[in-house]
């Protein structure tokens, strides 16, 4: 059997591997193959871990695709056996659990960047419609991410009752309101309009205002308030 040379990461230039680069550099200068492979660790006779990285990307068509992947998916690829396949699902669980905790540390939402920022790794992935709402202060920090209800693959419905219910339980000043498409193109519907005005009347009566309503798409997010829909 022929057997190929390749670099091992061990022989690499130290400014050429990944965890000399992250010390040197930061975490954010890292590619994504570089970043997973530092969790992978080894490759396989053949290949580097990056190499290996590389592949598990392709196969899985990227990080979004990998998220998604299942533990017995990722020991379907040569090299990744169970203790690879467990470190890899551990990680983008705890990327999704640091993301979708805002009210740990009440972080204050002052644009709808922000605002979108805190539930985008979360709600991107989600294969169905979920509302949630940012509950704020009158200092704009995030005092609870209420989940409100869970639709299907391309809408979801939403009673004001429901909404203010719990807002008003933690003496909310303000909302804004936050839904995912699936579909991960995050351009409001004539529904979606429709239901902002209607919740922002709603919030007008109870003395809670709605600042805005953010629809997540697919790392990409659409303020109705910035469009002028409301």
């Amino acid at each position: 059997m022929a057997v190929e040379y390749h670099l091992t990461i061990k022989e690499m230039a130290a400014e050429l591997r990944p965890r000399e680069r992250l010390a040197a550099h930061g975490v954010q200068s890292l590619s994504d193959a570089e970043l997973l492979a530092i969790l992978l660790r080894s490759g396989t006779v053949t290949t580097t871990a990056i190499d290996l990285a590389n592949q598990i990307l392709s196969r899985f068509g990227g990080l979004r695709g990998l998220a998604e992947a299942g533990i017995e998916e990722l020991q379907a690829v040569k090299g990744v056996g169970p203790a690879k396949s467990a470190e890899v699902r551990a990680a983008f669980e705890l990327g999704r659990r640091a993301a979708c905790r805002p009210g740990e540390w009440q972080p204050t939402v002052r644009t709808p960047e922000e605002a979108a920022g805190l539930v985008m790794e979360e709600m991107r992935y989600f294969d169905r419609e979920h509302f949630w709402a940012l509950v704020l202060n009158t200092k704009n920090r995030v005092l609870a991410v209420e989940k409100v209800s869970v639709g299907t693959l391309n809408s979801s419905s939403v009673h004001p009752r429901e909404l203010f219910k719990n807002a008003i339980r933690r003496s909310a000043a303000a909302l804004i309101l936050v839904h995912n498409h699936p579909s991960g193109d995050p351009a409001p519907s004539p529904q979606d309009i429709e239901l902002t005005q209607r919740l922002f009347e709603a919030g007008e009566i109870v003395g809670i205002k709605v600042l805005d309503h953010i629809i997540i798409g697919d790392n990409k997010f659409t303020s109705l308030k910035l469009e002028g829909l409301f």
